[in-house]
């Protein structure tokens, strides 16, 4: 009888255990996407002095195209288009299709940087006068150990090229890029929102 109830006992208690273990991945999953909604705005603060998301502008041909992010920086405007990928991605600048081992499986994206650069060269016909980037950004847990495309940057990297600057410069900065920002923002349109 005192095996059988020394049994019982370890069996609940691995019983217990297993469940406790599932419900903290469970929490830090919950807690890994909500830091990285947050942590994009909060990234976005640390850089920008201004921005708009979700616009749409003239891409010189007349058509539309829209920009998911667009940040006034301390070196000029900077489009970001944002990524929350989890998992192994093989890519490369000239394949068209990326690959991505997800925890769950293999999935295929479309490669960004084509449209990333269309962006760019409308944003470019807007303000000629002003340096204009644009980035693919990762912002979870992709992984690029065999090779990243020379378009995609990690938040990290994003804050260190992008940092805003010290309060002294910032006056001449925006003073500099001010006008050629607001042209930009009036010739922006809210991009069409998809819902009920």
């Amino acid at each position: 009888m005192g095996n059988f109830f020394q049994v019982f006992i370890e069996h609940r208690v691995w019983l217990l255990s297993g469940l406790l273990l599932g419900l903290l991945l469970v929490l830090i999953w919950a807690v890994r996407r909500r830091r990285s909604k947050i942590g994009l705005e909060e990234l976005l603060e640390d850089i920008g002095m201004d921005r708009v998301s979700d616009v749409l502008v003239s891409d010189g041909m007349g058509g539309e195209i829209s920009i998911e992010h667009l940040v006034l920086t301390g070196k000029g405007l900077v489009i970001l288009d944002v990524k929350t990928i989890t998992g192994s991605v093989f890519a490369s600048d000239q394949i068209d299709e990326w690959t991505v081992m997800t925890p769950t499986g293999r999935i295929s994206i479309q490669n960004p940087q084509r449209a990333l650069h269309d962006r760019i060269s409308a944003l470019r016909l807007l303000v000629r006068n002003v340096p204009v980037f644009g980035h693919v950004l990762f912002v979870e847990g992709a992984d690029f150990s065999k090779g990243r495309p020379k378009d995609i940057i990690l938040a990290d990297e994003l804050l260190g090229r992008y940092r805003k600057p010290e309060k002294a410069d910032l006056e001449s900065i925006m003073g500099a890029f001010l006008p050629h920002w607001e042209a930009v923002c009036a010739a922006c349109k809210p991009a069409a929102t998809i819902g009920p």
